[in-house]
């Protein structure tokens, strides 16, 4: 293992801006980025290779959906860790590569691949849980949020191949602002409440395991199945707003 101190790993795989960076996730910042830097310190006296550590992280990220079919507190339970180990992993991917300077087109199309999968089987396996296996409209409710949350991530992801293919650089943070202050104001409340974050897996499974506690006390999958139509209701509210707030603001132009 690599005798490098945790502040000059700190210093090349945590750079300036990072942690502030709009693409860098709350949890990151509040506690994963702690642990993170040192797992990667750990990962660097091993031969696994970025990649390697991105595919990890997309079947963690899979098995996070999948532990929801499990009955009970348990597959909540189980989902949420399996969430947080994406999480970790998809740190430990990216410092890992900045420490040994091994980038590559693949590693950035796993990594993406990863978090559609990731959110999308979440969604799957809510529907699945709250509907107890059967088809039902619970069912259906995970997954059409399924579908939209794939919906959301690519919606962004295309801004990117649209500008690279038209010779353009990368869009910078201040261009996702809508073009119209009504808009931006609208944008910023909406930001400010946070529903969005239900859609990510990292918050739903958390979301869900609170509904589980609640399910054990009820005996029942009340809360659960509120969750789904909830949740699945904010994903749909989101994609058309999504996709205004990208034409409306200077991504594309």
């Amino acid at each position: 293992m690599p005798n490098v101190p945790l502040e000059e790993l700190r210093h090349v795989i945590h750079p300036p801006g990072k942690l502030e960076s709009r693409a860098e996730h709350w949890a990151g910042r509040l506690y994963m980025r702690s642990v993170s830097l040192r797992v990667t310190r750990l990962a660097l006296g091993t031969r696994f290779s970025p990649n390697q550590i991105t595919a990890v992280m997309v079947v963690a990220g899979v098995l996070s959906g999948v532990a929801l079919v499990l009955p009970g507190l348990g597959g909540a339970v189980l989902s949420v860790v399996f969430m947080q180990l994406y999480l970790l992993l998809d740190c430990v991917d990216g410092e890992v590569a900045r420490w040994r300077r091994q980038y590559s087109p693949l590693g950035v199309y796993l990594d993406r691949l990863g978090a559609y999968l990731a959110d999308a089987a979440v969604m799957v396996g809510m529907g699945v849980r709250a509907s107890e296996l059967g088809l039902d409209p619970y069912l259906v409710a995970g997954l059409a949020a399924a579908i939209g949350v794939l919906l959301l991530k690519s919606s962004s992801d295309l801004v990117h191949v649209a500008r690279s293919d038209s010779g353009m650089e990368k869009a910078t943070d201040q261009s996702v602002v809508p073009r119209s202050s009504g808009l931006a104001r609208i944008r910023s409340l909406a930001s400010a409440v946070g529903l969005h974050r239900l859609v990510n897996g990292i918050e739903c499974t958390l979301l869900l395991l609170v509904t589980a506690v609640v399910d054990v006390a009820l005996g029942d999958l009340t809360a659960t199945r509120v969750a789904a139509v909830g949740v699945t209701a904010i994903v749909w509210l989101l994609v058309p707003a999504h996709i205004v707030s990208i034409v409306a603001s200077s991504r594309l132009k």
